[in-house]
């Protein structure tokens, strides 16, 4: 049976290829020594790439600190969180949430597409998908409807991806709260100022004029009753 076996190969050897059973498997055996050869001279080096590639990877999927809840924080300490300082998380901020990004470093890290976004409120960049300086802040005035839509879906994707740890602190005015305030407490003293001038000179005007008064009415009898005592003398 092995004998059949053989004499039917040599035979398909030759009716396919040409060659003799002999020099076709002495051409076969050549070109395996050939290909062993080639890839011991090559494979060191790509070896050592392929394991630092690996390591490097390894380093990369080291599991992640747990997010660190921030609780409400300030536009410049959010800043302290744009990826400079490698301890510390990545952080970004949209409408005012800030959600932990450390995961996808590669994105918004530094050197990332996306890096100018990171430590800020960028819901007006994200909403306008604008790379622009004056755009990377929370100040949603003036969008329009498909911005609006677009940040919309931007706030969904990291709600259900990241973490959120805190929010940014609202900025209120001190300056106009200040000067309304001043404004309000000053109205009432000037308010009531006319009203105490005008009673002390409605108070003080009859001790004044009195006497002034008083002296004109008595002249004036004294005047009629003269007359009269010459009318009755002429009579």
């Amino acid at each position: 049976m092995a004998l059949q076996l053989w004499e039917t190969l040599k035979e398909s050897i030759t009716a396919y290829t040409g060659l003799s059973p002999a020099t076709f498997f002495t051409v076969l055996a050549l070109g395996l020594t050939l290909y062993y050869v080639v890839s011991s001279l090559f494979g060191s080096s790509d070896g050592g790439r392929v394991h630092d590639r690996s390591r490097g990877f390894e380093e990369q999927m080291e599991p992640l600190p747990p997010p660190v809840q921030l609780g409400e924080i300030t536009d410049e300490e959010l800043k302290l969180y744009d990826g400079s300082n490698s301890e510390k998380p990545l952080l970004m901020a949209i409408k005012g949430q800030i959600y932990d990004i450390t995961q996808s470093r590669m994105f918004y890290g530094p050197g990332g597409p996306y890096a100018l976004f990171a430590g800020k409120d960028a819901s007006r960049a994200l909403a306008k998908m604008s790379f622009e300086d004056k755009d990377l802040n929370g100040d949603l005035t003036g969008l329009g409807v498909f911005e609006m839509e677009a940040l919309q879906d931007w706030e969904y994707k990291f709600m259900s991806k990241y973490v959120k740890v805190g929010t940014v602190k609202a900025t209120v005015p001190v300056t106009d709260g200040a000067t309304q305030s001043e404004a309000t407490d000053a109205s009432p003293s000037d308010a009531t100022t006319p009203v105490e001038d005008a009673a002390e000179d409605h108070v003080a005007k009859p001790v004044e004029d009195g006497p002034e008064t008083a002296a004109p009415k008595e002249t004036e009898e004294t005047t009629i009753a003269a007359a009269d005592v010459d009318v009755e003398k002429k009579e």
